[in-house]
């Protein structure tokens, strides 16, 4: 079971390098990336029987997380007009 999270993992790691055309596209395949990171956890501590608290720590990161990443998604589309990766002007 391990092995198929592992698959999962590395695919949605090479789909969020291959396909960087939406912001949008690119925080949901960050989310993907996290929630597998976080079933990696979860598995670990329950079979070391390790108490789950750094669980709960990691769900608070990673709602803060996603609230920051919305939050830069509507202040993109706001100013941009867009949310197209390649539009924007990092310089």
């Amino acid at each position: 079971m391990i092995i198929q999270y592992i698959y999962i993992f590395l695919l949605r790691i090479l789909g969020f390098s291959l396909n960087r055309k939406h912001l949008l596209t690119i925080l949901l395949r960050i989310e993907f990336v996290i929630l597998i990171l976080f079933l990696f956890i979860y598995i670990y501590l329950l079979n070391f029987n390790f108490e789950l608290y750094f669980v709960l720590f990691f769900l608070t990161i990673r709602v803060c997380e996603r609230a920051l990443g919305l939050s830069l998604l509507v202040s993109i589309i706001r100013s941009y007009g867009n949310d197209y990766f390649t539009s924007f002007n990092i310089l």
